[in-house]
């Protein structure tokens, strides 16, 4: 075998964890001891930032869709820079201090309360800084040390469901955003939300892009071939392009990014956002009372997301220790708080842990030198925006799918299933996060049956008091509306 071939297969193979670091930026980010390769970290890198990329045209739709008390409009430009801004801000950030591979960007879920339920109540600068006082929050929660108490506090078992819904969850966000399943519009009088297809049928190029992805990842997976997931991305990309601008297929089809290139790549960032809140403005609209729903639901949905995502992402990683903590962990959170504090502040809504990080991890992404190669796509998306929303969804969601089966034969044979106590939170974890689309119902709803179960038979003891408490929390948050206080 020549140099250059052992040089090549000695690149694809990962270091045994424990061996020497290279230099220091190996040690700094203990690439080596984690068993992974600076070539490696880069794939991942760029695995999760095109996985992902389709938050910079979401987000401004979400926001700018909106209107606040007063009927204004935020710029659409300025939420671009705002959006791409933040992401890449932190997603570095946590890279350098967390050193995990998850990145960061506007959070769905808590957008759209923010467009929907505090906008048009009080003003945009109010509703932002509603966000920024739930990112203090967080982080006041983090430096008292109990949102790590209430992590440490999650059992073993009942982590893993939350894993496993995570990686269900993934897989219905591929389905959903690359067209293969549509919700059936109301008109049509059904209690069946979803459907095959556009009509119940497969048909359409798009589709066909993302069929061709997923078959070819999946492929590639089973011939342990390095880049699987990179690979399919681009190739299908590729091949997008190229159906586009030969075949005659209507914008909508796509969803939200047409694969064409931009006439004009470069675009200019706006950065007229930025700064742009009112700490305390909204409580004078709204009352203190209402003005503090507001932030606790805000709160709620940025903190167990963060934390299903944290723990889903770093079980994939195999980060978590051998009583499935994740070492350094108060530093993640911290850097999660200040990412929801520094969304509200840029006006690009709550920024928060993205699940589809799992899309780098599956590429082989264990540090945050990932998030530096994926924060650092970001910052050049300042500028070229157009190439970097140019992959459409039905080549970058097959990695969804292939990651969502890794989670989920990865974790389901690690629970007790002969104890039901744990067995049926976790399947209630496990099946309400896609069903509902959310990962905080999933977990709101395992707590709270852990819980219920435990007494029922007899084991109230076992149940550490913080999931009593957030059991009661969550408890409290669903009866809200039944209690006029929503």
């Amino acid at each position: 075998m020549s140099p250059s071939a052992t040089a090549s297969v000695d690149a694809q193979q990962p270091p045994s964890p424990g061996e020497q670091p290279q230099n220091a930026l190996d040690r700094y980010f203990k690439i080596t001891e984690r068993g992974s390769t600076v070539v490696r970290e880069i794939r991942g890198g760029l695995a999760t930032f095109f996985a992902m990329a389709y938050i910079i045209v979401l987000n401004p739709i979400i926001l700018g869709s909106a209107t606040d008390m007063y009927g204004h409009h935020l710029d659409h430009g300025q939420l671009v820079t705002a959006t791409v801004l933040t992401a890449a801000f932190t997603t570095l950030l946590m890279g350098v201090i967390g050193n995990v591979p998850i990145a960061l960007a506007a959070g769905l879920g808590v957008n759209t309360v923010v467009a929907l339920q505090l906008a048009p109540r009080m003003s945009w600068p109010d509703a932002m800084g509603m966000v920024v006082l739930a990112g203090l929050v967080v982080m006041l929660l983090v430096a008292s040390g109990l949102r790590e108490r209430v992590m440490n506090a999650v059992p073993l078992g009942l982590r893993k469901g939350i894993a496993i819904g995570i990686g269900l969850f993934i897989m219905l966000i591929g389905l959903v955003d690359s067209g293969f399943v549509t919700r059936i519009p109301d008109a049509a009088h059904t209690t069946v939300p979803l459907q095959l297809g556009s009509d119940g049928h497969l048909n359409g190029w798009p589709v066909l892009i993302f069929v061709l992805g997923t078959l070819l990842t999946l492929a590639l997976l089973v011939r342990k071939t390095p880049g699987a997931i990179l690979i399919s991305i681009v190739a299908m990309t590729v091949l997008a392009l190229i159906v586009n601008a030969v075949a005659d297929i209507p914008a909508m089809n796509w969803g939200l990014t047409v694969p064409e290139w931009p006439g004009n790549p470069v675009a200019s960032p706006d950065f007229g956002l930025l700064g742009k809140v009112s700490l305390f403005g909204g409580f004078s609209k709204v009352g203190v009372l209402t003005g503090i729903l507001f932030v606790f639901t805000v709160l709620l949905s940025c903190f167990f997301d963060a934390m299903g995502t944290i723990l889903g992402v770093s079980d994939e990683a195999k980060l978590l220790d051998a009583d499935g903590n994740l070492p350094g962990v108060s530093k993640v959170l911290f850097v999660d708080g200040v990412a929801v504090a520094v969304g509200g502040a840029s006006s690009a809504s709550a920024t928060t842990c993205f699940v589809e990080s799992t899309a780098g991890v599956g590429e082989g992404a264990r540090t945050g030198f990932a998030n530096i190669v994926t924060g650092g796509l970001f910052v050049v998306a300042l500028f070229l925006t157009p190439i970097a929303t140019m992959v459409p969804a039905q080549a970058a969601t097959p990695a969804l799918i292939a990651v969502g089966f890794l989670i989920l034969s990865g974790s389901i044979r690690e629970i007790d299933w002969s104890d039901f106590t744990i067995a049926i939170p976790v399947f209630l974890t496990m099946v309400l996060m896609p069903f509902t689309y959310s990962i905080t119902n999933g977990i709101g709803i395992g707590f709270i049956s852990f819980c219920v179960l435990r007494l029922a038979a007899g084991r109230g003891r076992t149940v550490p008091i913080a999931l009593y408490v957030v059991g009661a929390v969550f408890t409290f948050y669903y009866l809200m509306p039944a209690l006029g206080l929503t």
